[in-house]
């Protein structure tokens, strides 16, 4: 079950097999946050430089305005992640020191899985736009759907292989 989706009473009994205070449970989980941001941004600055170095490619002047469209859409949707992935440790900068920890790691986490949904937009979108722009439309569309599916298997089917299987001890 995720920790979000513990009660008090199971956040205490987690806290206590781990041996850790309320304090160090929160640094633990804004560190397991952090370790994620690194993980992500690395992927987003490298997407986001590909996008970059398409507008000046000479290829470029021979998009089609679709093209063109998914291309802009996909500039603003990876400048986003980039924002999302700043705004945790903004957010932490601009409240250290002031016993807001939990806070911090609450909207911290909010902001991880908006930043996850959209470089999971902007993968897809990658894929569609170099497929359409490589083969021909039908396979931008096939290539983005596919990787729409692959996301959403991400999210859905694999966090729950092995939910009901017995805790190893």
């Amino acid at each position: 079950m995720p920790s979000h989706a513990m009660d008090g009473a199971d956040r205490t009994t987690a806290a206590e097999e781990r041996h850790e205070t309320e304090a160090e449970r929160q640094d633990r989980k804004f560190n397991d946050i952090l370790q994620e941001l690194r993980v992500v941004m690395t992927g987003t600055q490298l997407i986001t430089g590909f996008l970059l170095a398409v507008a000046f490619q000479p290829k470029f002047a021979e998009l089609e305005a679709q093209e063109v469209v998914l291309y802009l859409a996909l500039v603003v949707l990876a400048t986003t992640a980039t924002m999302l992935g700043l705004a945790p440790v903004i957010l932490h900068r601009q409240l250290s020191g002031k016993k807001q920890k939990d806070r911090v790691v609450r909207i911290a986490n909010t902001l991880l899985l908006i930043l996850l949904v959209v470089v999971s937009l902007v993968a897809s979108g990658v894929a569609m736009l170099i497929f359409d722009v490589t083969v021909n439309r039908q396979a931008g569309y096939i290539a983005g759907g596919v990787a729409l599916l692959l996301l959403l298997a991400f999210w859905t089917v694999v966090p729950r292989i092995g939910e009901r299987e017995p805790r190893r001890g």
